[in-house]
């Protein structure tokens, strides 16, 4: 390879005809593919006083699992969920639907941080995936639910070294999902299934419901008080509050540094055609990621679709999360022609959905948990965009704390360290502003990582995705 292709990645290499991009992205809605359509059951807004033992602040995963988890583990729980808009509106209804085991962000992040504990997080990991296919297959869940594995692919030369013993050269990573760009990959059989992400979310509610949870939408928590929360119209008073917001401000001044929301950008096409669809191989559905700082990830869904996201990840400056941060023609563009790149083979494919969402990201990449109000009320956030799976673990914490009964949970290092928050603006601005100009250099100059990323490294900041 010569000097001069170095310091470009393949996208740049062998760029999209933009006239091509252009013309697929025409027509293509501004909505979530997941939440279009979507039939779901209307919940009433909180009015008046409740009494509850267990009130949850938030309708994504992290709050419906909590919910569930409650029930199942004491039937007689009174119950109650409040969501500000309706359930799965946000992150959970707007991800790529991969449903991984790690709880740490990957195996590496975690070693680095709790390296006397990865290999339980590992086993924890993979025993909270076997009972999330359990708890899909107890209740009937209609989720789209696969346990198809994850594909890790090399897309340039210096990450084949990235890749484990068990990695398939170019020819065998082709014959799995048939891609130009494909160097090497690594199959991870057990680790990840595919869901239908705004399915899991109405699904999760409707199992809560059965078991005798209350639901109230569009119910804003206005004020966390000692024994319970009040909205604009109503109040729950419970002995226990978990606060499951994540990228939202939090309702706790000690977590209002924590995280920061970043925005990721997805594409969803037309169902594929049989001729496009047999030109990809690709039999056992696998999710599939690059191994690039700014990386990739795609998937198929249950009617053949191909969902194509990541690369930008957009930070704006003041921690705001708005509707007018998901119109951003620049990041679907680079999107669509990076798709076209990957496979050139689908040239002709139209986008049907355009859509981004959120990402409550914390300085470990990971979810962190604590308790405020003398024990009484619990909180994780910070999932830095892999809580699909993740979140029934975060959920089971969080009733350990509330339990204040000491537990394997509760004993973990991971649960018990807090990560370092962000700074305040304009630092945070002008911080993560500077990583991520580093990531994108590193990504141009074989993976090495410059001043910058190596401190951080050595501060437990660092990332490599």
């Amino acid at each position: 390879m010569t000097v001069e292709a170095s310091r470009t990645t393949v996208f740049e290499r062998e760029p999209a005809d933009p006239a091509v991009v252009r013309e697929a992205l025409a027509g293509s809605r501004l909505t979530p593919f997941w939440l279009d359509g979507l039939e779901r059951p209307d919940h009433a807004p909180l009015a008046g006083v409740v009494e509850a033992d267990l009130v949850v602040v938030g309708g994504g995963y992290t709050g419906l699992w909590t919910a569930v988890l409650e029930k199942e583990q004491r039937p007689d729980s009174r119950v109650v969920l409040l969501e500000a808009e309706r359930i799965g509106w946000a992150a959970s209804g707007r991800n790529g639907g991969f449903c991984e085991a790690s709880l740490t962000h990957g195996r590496e992040n975690g070693e680095s941080r709790w390296p006397d504990e990865i290999e339980r997080l590992e086993e924890l990991g993979l025993e909270n995936l076997d009972q999330i296919a359990a708890t899909v297959d107890r209740y009937g869940m209609d989720v789209d639910f696969e346990r198809t594995g994850a594909l890790t692919v090399a897309v340039e030369p210096h990450q084949i070294d990235w890749l484990g013993e068990a990695a398939y050269d170019a020819d065998g990573t082709r014959a799995l999902v048939d891609s130009p760009t494909y160097l090497a990959g690594e199959l991870d059989r057990e680790g990840c299934a595919l869901v239908h992400p705004g399915k899991l979310a109405v699904e999760l509610a409707r199992v809560a419901v059965e078991l005798g949870v209350v639901i109230h939408e569009r119910s804003a928590v206005t004020e966390l008080c000692d024994g319970g929360v009040k909205t604009g119209r109503g109040e729950v008073r419970a002995a226990r509050t978990v606060l499951a917001t994540n990228v939202f401000p939090s309702l706790l001044k000690r977590n209002a540094l924590m995280t920061v929301p970043v925005y990721d950008y997805s594409l969803m096409t037309e169902p594929l055609s049989a001729e496009q669809r047999a030109s990809l191989g690709w039999e056992g559905r696998q999710g599939v990621a690059d191994m690039a700082n700014q990386f990739h990830y795609y998937r198929l869904t249950a009617d053949d679709r191909l969902l194509f996201g990541g690369y930008d990840a957009v930070y704006h400056p003041g921690r705001k999360v708005k509707e007018a941060y998901q119109d951003r023609p620049e990041s679907y563009e680079r999107l669509m022609g990076h798709l076209l790149t990957t496979f050139p083979q689908l040239e002709g494919v139209r986008i049907s959905h355009r859509w981004a969402g959120a990402i409550d990201t914390c300085t470990r990449y990971c979810a962190y948990f604590g308790t405020a109000r003398k024990g009484t009320v619990a909180y994780a956030a910070g999932f830095t965009g892999l809580g699909v799976g993740a979140s029934r673990f975060a959920a089971r914490v969080m009733l350990d704390l509330l339990s204040g009964h000491e537990t394997e949970l509760t004993r973990l290092e991971m649960v018990r360290e807090r990560p370092l928050p962000f700074p305040p603006e304009p630092l945070a601005m002008v911080g993560i502003g500077m990583t991520q100009w580093s990531l994108n250099q590193a990504d141009h100059r074989e993976g090495r990582r410059n001043a910058l990323l190596r401190t951080l490294d050595r501060l437990g900041l660092g990332f490599d995705s």
